[in-house]
């Protein structure tokens, strides 16, 4: 089966936290990786037209606020959740890089915008693919971190096509029947 892996939250809370989120940060928490994953704004937030209003709906949601990188991804996480249709594509799948990254080579260990960071995701990635010809054939001006992200999603939806993939999650989907979960 054919998949679309996005480094997007794809099924989102209605009034609190994601257990995959939560997950997430717990198992990237040993390589000192537990920031990278943002907390994925309540679902409420998705209507909201300035980042004051985003905040207030988070609040009266699920008791906290909305940090300012979460608001940066709003708008796209909106496009994401409208392109799903209704039914949502079940080919689509939530990925997130740094998951990857990691089980590729516990040896990534430094943040992604740092040349050793760099240097480590590089490695990391030449075990299952020819990276240096994918990095070669991305778009003028894509930042080298995150075509490199795309590489681990790209790597991520083969393994998961292939059966080999995992998730964290409690198994639980939105009101709009999307899964909260993210695999790798």
């Amino acid at each position: 089966m054919e998949l679309i892996a996005v480094d997007m939250p794809i099924g989102l809370s209605d009034d609190g936290a994601r257990a995959c989120d939560v997950a997430a940060r717990r198992r990237l928490s040993p390589f000192g990786a537990a920031s990278s994953v943002f907390p994925a704004p309540v679902r409420p937030v998705l209507a909201a037209g300035s980042y004051e209003e985003a905040r207030r709906i988070s609040v009266a949601a699920s008791g906290k606020s909305l940090s300012a990188q979460a608001w940066q991804l709003v708008a796209a996480i909106r496009q994401v959740d409208d392109a799903l249709g209704e039914p949502p594509d079940p080919r689509v799948v939530e990925v997130h890089p740094e998951l990857a990254f990691r089980t590729l080579d516990d040896r990534v260990r430094n943040r992604k915008a740092t040349a050793p960071g760099q240097a480590q995701r590089l490695r990391a990635l030449s075990s299952s693919m020819d990276v240096l010809d994918g990095l070669a054939a991305a778009a003028p001006g894509v930042p080298l971190v995150d075509a490199l992200d795309a590489c681990a999603a790209a790597w991520s939806a083969q393994r998961i096509s292939d059966g080999r993939g995992e998730c964290v999650g409690d198994g639980t989907m939105d009101r709009r029947g999307r899964p909260m979960r993210i695999c790798w």
